[in-house]
């Protein structure tokens, strides 16, 4: 879906939302990845420290170098951008790495959706908690080491083969009390 036309609204996007491993190949123009950039800084975080910064990628060297490096993110092969969200304990309220984690994950879903709603697809492919994921992200892309790769989310036009899943369960919600 261009930008020009309709969006869906926020519940039909939460609800569309699916992750997307097939990709046609095709590129994901500038106006586009920046749309999903503001989506995602517009994200609520802890105090409004806002403790994230994100790395586009749309060469396709650096996207296989990705690709290559991580066991989870073969889909980069198809994908016409990544974006690499890092969470920034240094600027998260009270130098925690809780909340700048948590405050960052928020953003990452922020992606996600706005990607959804652009008629793109996207996943979210996990760099942190795991040490040797993380070490190759900041190798590969010159992050510092006071940073937290905490994710590479694959974009692309989606083929079509991802279809979204129905998660809800009435067993899991507790009105009122456990």
């Amino acid at each position: 879906m261009s930008q020009n036309n309709a969006l869906p609204d926020a519940i039909t996007t939460i609800h569309r939302r699916k992750s997307v491993r097939n990709f046609t190949g095709q590129g994901v123009d500038q106006a586009q990845l920046d749309t999903i950039l503001r989506a995602g800084m517009a994200a609520p975080t802890a105090v409004n420290r806002q403790p994230w910064s994100f790395v586009a990628i749309t060469d396709r060297q650096t996207l296989d170098q990705l690709r290559d490096g991580l066991p989870h993110a073969k889909m980069l092969n198809k994908a016409g951008a990544a974006i690499v969200v890092c969470a920034m304990p240094d600027k998260a309220h009270d130098q925690s790495l809780a909340f700048a984690v948590i405050d960052s994950t928020c953003a990452s879903e922020n992606i996600l959706l706005a990607a959804e709603a652009l008629g793109l697809g996207a996943l979210w492919t996990a760099a942190y908690p795991n040490h040797d994921r993380m070490a190759f992200v900041r190798k590969s892309l010159r992050i510092p080491d006071n940073v937290i790769p905490l994710n590479v989310i694959p974009i692309g036009h989606p083929t079509g083969a991802d279809q979204p899943k129905d998660k809800f369960k009435p067993e899991n919600i507790h009105w009122e009390k456990w």
